[in-house]
């Protein structure tokens, strides 16, 4: 575990790392409009005394969720659109980072759906970007989803490159929208942000659970896009983040349509992850989670550790990604306590792509921590830039 007198990072908990790197989530938000500054260290302030209890978090956080949201709906009222929506979507941030701990709880449902709509409805009041709440097929149900349009004087006039944007282990598409996707579409690249089975909307509310083959709903999200005048088909990339390390790359190779692969944090093997975080557990250590460790049983909707760790034996990327031939780019933390680096060095090793890049932040420049948790603007810039320079926006 890092040293964390040294560690450079905003660290508001330094005697639990689940908390610090949630309330580091909602904070790194900040430039995209997912945080105020002062709203957080109210929260954090609230939970300085009550450091590990999850129904404490929640109910802080719901809190002042519905402080946001009531100052959204009051300007809303008065004609003030911009003001609503930029409240309602924070509200919505603070309300997911509030339940990502007790998505089983009594209010967990309840606070969720309150976060959907207050988003949703704050949405369609933003100027730009212009936001669409949008259903991908998916076999004979539907893939909930955030359609970003691309900004129209930096697309060109023409059909735009898109990119799809898979959730991780624990991450929403609203949550994620607040990862710098406004500046992604400022680039004139859409952005279809989708909650996949196991994720989001698609595991609370559709009885969709989380499964190794991420080729089907990535060919369904590619399709979805390809359908729309908007979006070239030809210049359709994948991305997602955290455990997405291990959604995006196996979607890209063997979904060979897509233009190129952004892994945002590494995977290789995740049973093996897995196998030694119950390890670690087992013998009374505490391994760097980002929610409690029944969380994985949930989103593959079983009851014991031995059924999860079954589903487990088909998340290994080796033997997939050889298959992968557009660029791909895998941005990593040189300090990811949750994925080691010498994970990422693996996986990168094994990508079959010519054209491939390992981008590793390191303590010295920021973004070091899990997925740029503690400087999110340094690793969205590289991969926007990088996207951008692959799929050629306004051409």
């Amino acid at each position: 575990m890092t040293d964390r007198a040294n560690d450079p990072a905003f660290i508001y908990f330094p005697t639990n790392y689940r908390w610090s790197m949630g309330l580091l989530l909602c904070l790194s938000a900040a430039p995209s409009g997912g945080a105020e500054i002062d709203e957080i260290n109210r929260i954090g302030r609230a939970l300085k005394d009550k450091v590990g209890d999850d129904n404490a978090w929640l109910e802080e956080w719901a809190r002042m969720g519905d402080i946001v949201e009531a100052r959204g709906r009051d300007a809303e009222k008065k004609g003030h659109k911009l003001t609503a929506a930029g409240c309602l979507m924070r509200a919505a941030h603070y309300y997911q980072i509030g339940e990502r701990f007790l998505q089983h709880g009594p209010r967990s449902a309840a606070i969720y759906k309150k976060a959907v709509k207050s988003f949703a409805d704050g949405a369609t009041m933003l100027n730009r970007p212009r936001i669409e709440s949008v259903e991908v097929p998916y076999g004979d149900k539907t893939l909930p989803a955030l359609f970003v349009h691309p900004a129209p004087e930096a697309a060109g006039g023409k059909p735009a490159p898109a990119m799809v944007f898979f959730d991780g282990f624990d991450i929403t598409k609203e949550i994620q929208y607040f990862k710098g996707v406004p500046e992604l579409a400022a680039r004139g690249i859409a952005c279809l942000i989708v909650d996949g089975p196991g994720n989001g909307e698609s595991v609370r509310f559709r009885n969709l659970p989380l499964i190794a083959e991420t080729e089907k709903y990535g060919t369904a999200a590619y399709e979805y896009l390809a359908s729309r005048k908007e979006v070239d088909p030809k210049r359709i990339g994948v991305m997602a983040i955290s455990l997405g390390g291990y959604y995006a790359p196996r979607a890209a190779s063997l979904e060979p349509r897509y233009a190129c692969c952004i892994a945002w944090g590494a995977q290789w093997d995740y049973y093996e992850t897995w196998r030694h975080r119950f390890e670690l557990l087992d013998s009374g250590k505490l391994p760097s989670l980002s929610v409690p460790p029944e969380h994985l049983m949930w989103v593959f909707g079983v009851k014991t550790r031995d059924a999860a760790m079954k589903i487990l034996e088909g998340f290994r990327l080796d033997g997939i990604v050889q298959k992968m031939r557009c660029p791909f780019l895998l941005v990593h933390g040189e300090g990811d306590e949750q994925i080691p680096l010498a994970v990422a060095q693996k996986c990168f090793d094994a990508v079959g792509s010519k054209q491939k890049l390992l981008k590793v932040f390191t303590r010295e420049e920021g973004g070091f921590h899990h997925c740029q948790v503690d400087n999110v603007t340094i690793g969205t810039n590289f991969m926007w830039n990088w996207a951008a320079d692959v799929l050629k926006p306004g051409t």
